[in-house]
């Protein structure tokens, strides 16, 4: 992995997780210190706006794709780290039943 991957730029995800990958608690310290420094390839290698230059970005690229499973830690990391983001927020209520829509009413005159 010494060439694949390589990127000058840390990776943070300040909207989903603003103290870090690893206080967060989602990622172990191994996979979080891994998105730390190789997230950002990662990202740009998904969103398709850098082009894979070795054997093993391929196969990221692959997994990402959807065409193989994740085989490397690397490929589980990220594969982790966008279901994570892409769930649905979860929604609680004090009652603990489903919450209630308002219906609006016409209140227009319908007398005239």
């Amino acid at each position: 992995m010494a060439d694949s991957f390589a990127t000058s730029n840390r990776f943070f995800d300040n909207k989903n997780y603003p103290r870090g990958f690893s206080r967060h608690g989602d990622f172990t310290i191994k996979e979080a210190q891994l998105l730390e420094r190789h997230g950002h390839a990662f990202n740009e290698l998904d969103l398709a706006k850098r082009e894979p230059a070795t054997d093993e970005e391929r196969r990221f690229l692959d997994v990402c794709r959807g065409l193989r499973e994740p085989q490397t830690e690397s490929e589980r990391v990220w594969i982790k780290y966008m279901a994570r983001i892409k769930r649905p927020k979860r929604f609680h209520t004090l009652s603990g039943g489903k919450p209630q829509m308002e219906s609006i009413e016409d209140y227009s005159d319908s007398d005239d």
